[in-house]
């Protein structure tokens, strides 16, 4: 995943370490600039360099005038690189407050194409800069505003905008009605600001989105981050007991998706707390931290899961799988277990055998790269436990001294295995 930031988009810079920015281009903004949290890019990258089945897809989505978003997934993603664009902080939300502020209501788009001008009539063309005092100033007028969003230019105001008729939509107020329309048939985002209700709506590929005050999502966002603290504490205590079951060769397909199920949980609370971060804008800053602190090293943890069980030569093998269960299939470990690839006939109580990268990872002094090529060597976690230190000088980059690090570490899993399995049965 990677950090996109163009020097034409003055407009999105305030964004800018809030989580997510937006990169300039004709149309709507690549699904590859969508990126929350530095850290999470970061954490991201890492995890491609350990060839991670469930790394995010980052293919840019391209929409024809009037197409629809093929996935939740890809909707998800666009949404948030415009909510950045009007997340607080930002010039472009500024401009929508002031417009609250005067009661005037609003209906702004957020780019100009070939659709747009077949539906615009009226008007006056404007070509000026955005700043957000003009953009009050011109809602005083009747008809739309036209925002080149790329260019950071008004192009157009007092626009009267004629979408198709036929098109279906749930909105009864007539602006609202237009913006519904005119986001379907030119699949670009509509802004409307509602005079008497005090809201602004976002609308984007069928859907209508409400940007929220930061009182009400900072609520949520603070529930939300409890319930992350949790369970990620629930997530070291079974990763723990699923360690002290790999050195005694003890693991079924039960524990690995016991953790993974955990893993799951967590992630869709991060991408949660991700969305309220983006909607917070400069108000999120102490959340982003909150945040950046509680996922560390769950990625990590993510790839190397599926590292050590994924069957030789499997390519489905991952667990990107269990994004698409409900949550009650992910509270089930056989489903659990069947998305992340095992196979149908495969039962829970079924033995299966760690290749042992995540507890290599956990020896200190010893880089990823002879922890990788160690148990290439010897095959198995249990073959490492076996080995003598002249077997492991036998691997390229181990001497003597290396050898002593990886015994001493290999020592310490089994004596913090055999802990662990005492106090589980006292």
């Amino acid at each position: 995943m990677t950090l996109l930031l163009s020097p034409m988009m003055r407009l999105i810079r305030s964004a800018e370490g809030v989580g997510l920015v937006a990169t300039a281009r004709q149309g709507p903004p690549p699904l590859e600039a969508a990126s929350v949290g530095i850290a999470r890019v970061a954490q991201m990258e890492s995890c491609e360099h350990r060839h991670c089945a469930s790394r995010f897809n980052t293919q840019s989505l391209r929409l024809a005038e009037g197409a629809s978003v093929a996935s939740d997934l890809d909707r998800r993603r666009r949404l948030l690189e415009y909510v950045a664009m009007m997340a607080p902080g930002t010039p472009l939300r500024d401009g929508f407050e002031r417009i609250l502020r005067g009661r005037t209501g609003a209906l702004v788009v957020l780019g100009q194409n070939k659709a747009i001008s077949q539906i615009s009539t009226g008007g006056f063309a404007l070509d000026v800069v955005y700043t957000p005092t003009a953009l009050r100033e011109l809602a005083k007028m009747d008809g739309a505003i036209i925002f080149d969003w790329e260019a950071d230019r008004i192009v157009r105001a007092g626009v009267q905008l004629m979408p198709d008729p036929t098109i279906d939509t749930v909105e009864t107020g007539t602006r609202h009605r237009t913006a519904d329309r005119v986001s379907r048939q030119s699949g670009l985002p509509v802004v409307s600001i509602s005079a008497s209700m005090s809201t602004i709506a976002l609308y984007l590929d069928h859907h209508r989105h409400l940007v929220e005050d930061s009182d009400q999502i900072l609520t949520r966002a603070h529930q939300a981050l409890q319930t992350l603290e949790r369970y990620r504490g629930r997530l070291w205590e079974v990763t723990t007991r699923l360690s002290s079951l790999e050195v005694q060769d003890q693991v079924t397909v039960r524990d690995f998706a016991l953790v993974a199920q955990r893993l799951e949980m967590v992630r869709r609370l991060e991408d949660e707390l991700d969305t309220y971060v983006v909607e917070l804008g400069t108000d999120g800053r102490l959340l982003t931290l909150q945040l950046h602190e509680l996922r560390a090293g769950i990625d990590e943890l993510r790839c190397l899961l599926e590292r050590d069980y994924r069957p030789r030569g499997s390519t489905t093998f991952g667990l990107v799988g269990l994004q698409h269960l409900n949550t009650n299939e992910l509270l089930d470990p056989l489903a659990v277990a069947r998305a992340a690839g095992f196979p149908h006939n495969v039962h829970l109580e079924a033995h299966v055998t760690t290749r042992g990268f995540r507890q290599m990872a956990q020896i200190n002094r010893l880089p990823s790269y002879l922890g990788d090529r160690l148990i290439e060597h010897f095959g198995t976690l249990q073959a490492l436990f076996g080995a003598s230190a002249n077997d492991l000088q036998a691997v390229e980059g181990v001497g003597e001294s290396r050898a002593r690090v990886i015994r001493d570490g290999l020592v310490r899993l089994a004596e913090s295995a055999y802990t662990e399995r005492v106090s589980l049965t006292s």
